[in-house]
């Protein structure tokens, strides 16, 4: 079960999780009532729903799961979800014009994962567009979808050693941070004044060309080396994290300046925009 994943419904964000076995998505039901009500206290207005509902004998809030969800403070909470079946039915039971507009996103939704399962390559087409319209520059997100990829068979090299989703994943992958960058993931985050934003999406071409070294080093030393203990994946991580981390110093003392920016996306992306102003004002 993914629970970290963000849908969009009209600019607003909706915490689901897809279940790879039954090939379902959850959603966070207070989110869609948040959505849908536009309530200014939206989980004492799903309380009172949920309350009456269970009064009237309805199955379905009965049969909602509970998962653990970030919630706004960035701490993991257990979260009422449903199924696209539960979801709609509840949305039956709740007043709002948004109401039929939402039921199509639900099937979109649906759709967009179950042609993305059967053409991997549609997901990557969606992914750019989405960065294309967020303002990045086309050399940037293809080394992103790139990162992607090697992040993913980093992780299935994990999991192919016992490491568990989450918590262990999200060690590990500290561990890389700092033997390559100096700093721990949430420092360079502070650095870049992000809060739960995504670290790769503000990181500049060499800085994630850099992270990329040093997670497909750790893959490649992990699959020669075979480690079968969580230490023994800590160790590895600091040895492929600190081989980027050399190349680094090198470039660094190559240019004379770090190669770490403390910019975001916003300030990486005015800076393209910027440049290709001034281009077209020079008529080049």
């Amino acid at each position: 079960m993914e629970s970290n994943k963000i849908q969009i419904f009209e600019n607003q964000k909706i915490r689901t999780a897809w279940n790879e076995e039954t090939e379902q998505w959850y959603f966070s039901v207070v989110d869609v009532v948040a959505v849908l009500t536009e309530s200014v206290d939206p989980q004492s207005y799903w309380r009172k729903l949920k309350q009456r509902l269970k009064e009237e004998g309805n199955e379905t809030v009965t049969n909602c799961h509970t998962l653990k969800m970030t919630a706004a403070d960035g701490k993991k909470r257990l979260t009422d979800v449903a199924d696209t079946e539960q979801l709609l039915r509840l949305v039956q039971s709740i007043p709002s014009p948004k109401a039929e507009p939402f039921k199509l996103w639900l099937a979109q939704v649906g759709r967009d994962r179950i042609e993305e399962t059967i053409d991997p390559e549609l997901a990557i087409d969606r992914a750019l567009e989405t960065y294309l319209k967020k303002g990045y520059d086309e050399d940037w997100i293809h080394q992103r979808i790139l990162s992607i990829r090697v992040r993913n068979e980093l992780t299935d090299e994990w999991q192919k050693r016992g490491v568990e989703k989450g918590k262990e994943f999200a060690i590990l992958t500290d561990e890389i941070t700092k033997a390559w960058s100096g700093m721990s993931t949430r420092k360079y985050k502070n650095l870049k004044g992000l809060t739960k934003e995504n670290l790769r999406d503000n990181m500049s071409t060499t800085e994630l060309i850099l992270n990329m070294l040093a997670e497909t080093a750790t893959k490649d030393i992990s699959e020669r080396t075979k480690p079968e203990t969580f230490e023994e994946n800590c160790n590895v991580a600091k040895r492929g994290g600190k081989i980027a981390g050399n190349a680094r110093k090198e470039l660094e003392e190559e240019i004379g300046s770090s190669v770490i920016t403390s910019k975001n996306a916003t300030e990486l992306n005015n800076v393209v925009v910027n440049l290709i102003e001034n281009l077209n004002e020079d008529g080049e």
